[in-house]
């Protein structure tokens, strides 16, 4: 009896370890971990899985949701209780339960069982707060200053000082809470008791104002305090109140604007239960700021002599203020919660040089280029100027070169273009500030931001020194997700130079340059976000993204060339649409939601807009063939703008045949897949001569394409990857491609297994590449191959797509099905590289890959996340094959799959590996 007991006892605690191996962690509702405020009546919930043992799978699932935290930690859910959902998805679970209510915490907590049934650990408790799920859950009234625009347009670049608005009101005893709702635009920043609420910049995120507007959730219960208190509010232009200077078009012509105004409810809820709110309405009351100038372009002057000493706390009389005025017109988009990642502070980045160029003249270098505003620390007399100006570049004699970042090309000698009542002959980007002169003076521009690396300063009282300046490195605040180095030391600095030229163009819309023009193109998105998916979490940032293309559609079915619209249609296709490839993004961006991240629910919600883009392209085709594009921007090779064209107008075609299919529209399948084949018909016949195999006029890109796309026939495949390496051979394996071309090209190389090529194209130091940029002194990516000290930006993400090409082909991580559930290992030893260390953060857990060739033995060594398996390419025979120093053939987990003469293909169950073999002789 007693042998029994303690046989079901190591059962029992065999069982439970087995089961505990498997642990539930990092819970997300809606792709962010315990957000507040959201607007969603059915969130998606997600949850990553990790174990120490290998072969670890997900068979069931259970979530308890509850409003009580003490009964959820008992078992008990009053919101919903799943029970044991058979599955093993761990993303994107809809919420089941109960009705949501607005302004109420869900907590909940996941437990999965294994493949053998057995039950995990509950997971640590998370949460999630609802906002306003009504439109009528809000009560408070825009309001604003009274002011009007100009009728004159010389006066919007006089001072016009930033408004002040502030509210006092009383808190009961016995506080629980406090949330302050707030939507201020073009941007705010708010206060209470004169302490800075949170810590986002240029808040809320760019949208079209028309069709929606962005607000955000703050938690004061711990600034609030019992008895009398203020809330502050000031506000900022944005792109709501621009100036009509031409940014390659009026904005204020397109644009939805207005006068800077604020919508805000803050909820006290009370120990008691009692509830009270305080709304932005009339009985708020405003005055001018020491901010008399804000514009994102041209920078930001601010006056300290006109503080008002503690205007934002409620011991401040304020009986000389005047009282808020409601907007007679509201600004009419839907107020949305704000998921994507806020703009914050990311670094702080001191200069490494200060030279004197002229007398009283002072440039700043800070090593790297970058994007975000200037801190300066300053003593000295009252009404004391200083001007800041901000450049990419600098001229032989030292001095400040702005002419790469001006906003719309607007300057002097282009005069004759660019002529703009009141405007500036040259529209540099410039902040100024007016000292108040008492003691030390730390200021920033609250409502602006520049791309630059150089700082000059004039008008500082005495000789600044290398501490007086800082640069305040700004950006989305996007979760880092990728991580590489190599034997290569060119390809790190080039990882750097790709995150610093990323971060600097996410300020709610990926832009093309912080400084010039700061829009959201689609064409730059085409071609980078992949890229951008293995740097950062992008989910909700290219969701906001999809929404705002969605909500600029043209009425004729068309997208826009940039969104938010701003009138830019180069070459469109009629009806303010933009160019085919740039209005490709629309639907590029929910694929890359779909396969990064396994998101089908976007690609549901906007199918009806893509069949009405991709119907409006159908009109726009001859013969099936679209020949307006601007097509491979800017290429150093000719190109054909109707041989890009139409392939976009394929690649269209192809994802919303692939999306109907996702969302069982048989019909719509079938009629997008006769669709399809036309296309490639009219293109083969047009484009491909299929004696030789050359497409177009044979450059790289166009070779490239073909090959991408399938638009070629299949018998002569060899032929045209052969006119592919001939065409880059001709140009001495360097990079010519532009903007669409650049990735395919690498793309095709590395699927054709040669990336040896593609490596010499990223690594070469003379003109044109990548290298060439980084041995010039690039600290952040060019708009062109060549370098410019007069046009073209030095911050430009548009050639990034070289950071997919490391991420996918030199550490070989890649996804097999959506969201990494099937994963490719497949790094490429090409070139003199000797060894890789990567990782990307998965949406299913962390994925790692480590290679090194040493001593004549290839050793890889690779973590798969639990509940996923994956393909391992291996280079060699698998009887040379070891795992952990054993053959691979004494494994029940691996499986070989492919096997060819020089490699093989296993698939492998989740875990930790190290494979080994010897390094196959080159012939």
């Amino acid at each position: 009896m007693k042998k029994f007991s303690l046989l079901i006892s190591w059962l029992l605690y065999a069982c439970i370890c087995q089961a505990a191996s498997l642990k539930v962690f990092h819970l997300t509702c809606e792709h962010i971990q315990n957000p507040l405020g959201i607007d969603q009546q059915q969130p998606l919930l997600s949850w990553k899985l990790e174990s120490d043992e290998r072969n670890q799978y997900q068979s069931a699932y259970e979530i308890l949701v509850s409003t009580d935290l003490e009964k959820l930690e008992k078992g008990k859910a009053d919101v919903w209780n799943s029970g044991r959902i058979k599955s093993d998805e761990t993303l994107l679970i809809p919420y089941a339960g109960k009705k949501l209510k607005s302004f109420t915490r869900y907590y909940w907590k996941v437990r999965v069982y294994n493949q053998q049934g057995e039950a995990s650990d509950w997971s640590e408790t998370a949460w999630w707060e609802t906002a306003m799920l009504k439109a009528d859950d809000w009560k408070a009234s825009w309001i604003y200053d009274g002011s009007q625009a100009p009728s004159d347009p010389n006066d919007f670049y006089k001072d016009n000082p930033a408004p002040l608005f502030r509210k006092t009101f009383q808190a009961q005893e016995g506080i629980q809470s406090a949330r302050l709702y707030i939507a201020g635009i073009g941007y705010y920043e708010a206060s209470l008791n004169g302490q800075r609420i949170g810590d986002r910049r240029l808040d809320p995120g760019w949208t079209n104002y028309d069709k929606e507007i962005l607000y955000s959730t703050y938690d004061i219960t711990e600034m609030l305090q019992t008895g009398k208190n203020c809330l502050g509010v000031v506000l900022g232009n944005g792109f709501y109140n621009p100036i009509p200077m031409p940014i390659f078009k009026n904005l204020r012509e397109y644009l939805t604007i207005g006068q800077p105004c604020l919508k805000a409810q803050l909820l006290i809820t009370y120990e008691n239960g009692k509830q009270e709110w305080i709304y932005s309405d009339s009985s708020w009351t405003f005055a001018d700021s020491p901010i008399l100038r804000n514009n994102v372009y041209l920078g930001e002057k601010y006056d300290a002599r006109k503080e008002i000493k503690d205007w934002d706390k409620p011991t401040f009389n304020a009986s000389s203020w005047k009282q808020a005025i409601p907007v007679p017109t509201p600004p009419q988009g839907k107020l949305t919660a704000q998921m994507q990642p806020p703009i914050r502070i990311r670094e702080i980045i001191r200069p490494t040089r200060m030279t004197e160029t002229r007398q009283g003249e002072f440039v700043f270098d800070l090593g790297q280029n970058m994007a975000g505003v200037a801190r300066i620390k300053v003593k000295g007399p009252k009404g004391t100027r200083i001007t800041i100006r901000y450049g990419e570049d600098v001229y032989s004699d030292g001095s400040l070169n702005v002419m790469t970042s001006v906003a719309g090309q607007h300057k002097t000698v282009w005069n004759a273009k660019q002529e703009s009542a009141g405007a500036p002959p040259t529209a540099w980007q410039e902040d100024t500030y007016i000292l108040k002169g008492e003691g030390e003076e730390i200021w920033m521009p609250q409502f602006t931001f520049h791309g630059f690396r150089y700082i000059e300063v004039t008008g500082w009282p005495g000789r600044p020194t290398l501490d007086n300046i800082e640069g305040i490195r700004l950006s989305a605040d996007l979760k880092v997700t990728g991580e590489f180095s190599s034997s290569n030391e060119l390809l790190n600095r080039l990882h750097r130079v790709l995150d610093y030229t990323f971060l600097s163009n996410v300020f709610s819309v990926e832009s093309d340059c912080p400084a010039r023009e700061k829009f959201g193109y689609g064409g730059d998105i085409v071609g980078v976000s992949r890229t951008f998916c293995y740097f950062y979490d992008m989910h909700n940032f290219y969701a906001k993204a999809i929404r705002d293309f969605a909500n600029d559609q043209r009425p004729l079915g068309g997208f826009t060339e940039t969104a938010p619209y701003n009138g830019i249609a180069d070459q469109g296709l009629g009806d303010g649409s933009g160019p085919i490839g740039w209005q490709l993004a629309f639907a590029f961006l929910q694929k890359q939601l779909y396969e990064y991240y396994g998101d089908k629910r976007i690609i549901e919600n906007y199918y009806p807009q893509l069949k009405k883009q991709v119907d409006f392209l159908a009109t726009k085709a001859e013969d099936y063939m679209i020949d307006r594009c601007i097509n491979d921007h800017e290429s150093l090779d000719q190109r054909i703008p109707a041989l890009f064209a139409t392939a976009h107008f394929y690649h269209h075609v192809l994802l919303i045949t692939e999306f109907a299919q996702l969302t069982n529209r048989k019909a719509d399948q079938q009629q997008y897949e006769s669709l399809a084949q036309k296309i490639k018909a009219a293109f083969i016949q047009k484009f491909v001569q299929t004696s030789t195999g050359k497409i177009g006029n044979g450059t790289p890109a166009e070779q490239a394409f073909g090959l991408y796309y399938g638009l070629i026939p299949e018998e002569i495949k060899t032929k045209v990857i052969q006119q592919l390496v001939q065409a880059i051979s001709d140009r001495n394996n360097h990079i010519t491609s532009g903007i669409f071309g650049t990735p395919i090209v690498l793309t095709i190389l590395s699927d054709l297994n040669l990336n040896d090529i593609a490596y010499q194209m990223a690594t070469q130091t003379d003109f044109p590449g990548w290298g060439h940029m980084l041995s010039s002194g690039a600290t952040t990516l060019w708009e062109t191959w060549k370098y410019s000290d007069n046009v073209f930006s030095h911050n430009h993400p548009m050639f990034g797509s070289v950071g997919e090409w490391m991420y996918q082909s030199l550490a070989g991580i890649k996804a097999l099905s959506p969201g990494f559930k099937q994963i490719c290992i497949h790094p490429q030893a090409s070139g003199d590289l000797q060894w890789v260390n990567s990782s990307y953060e998965s949406s299913r857990g962390k994925i790692t890959c480590q290679w090194k060739k040493e001593n004549g033995i290839y050793t890889l060594q690779i973590h798969i996340p639990a509940n996923t398996k994956a393909q391992v390419f291996i280079p060699n025979k698998s009887q040379l094959i070891k795992e952990s120093g054993e053959s691979i053939a004494s494994s029940s987990l691996i499986q070989i799959i492919r096997e060819e003469s020089d490699h093989c293909w296993l698939e492998i169950p989740s875990g930790s590996y190290q494979f080994s073999c010897p390094i196959p002789q080159k012939d």
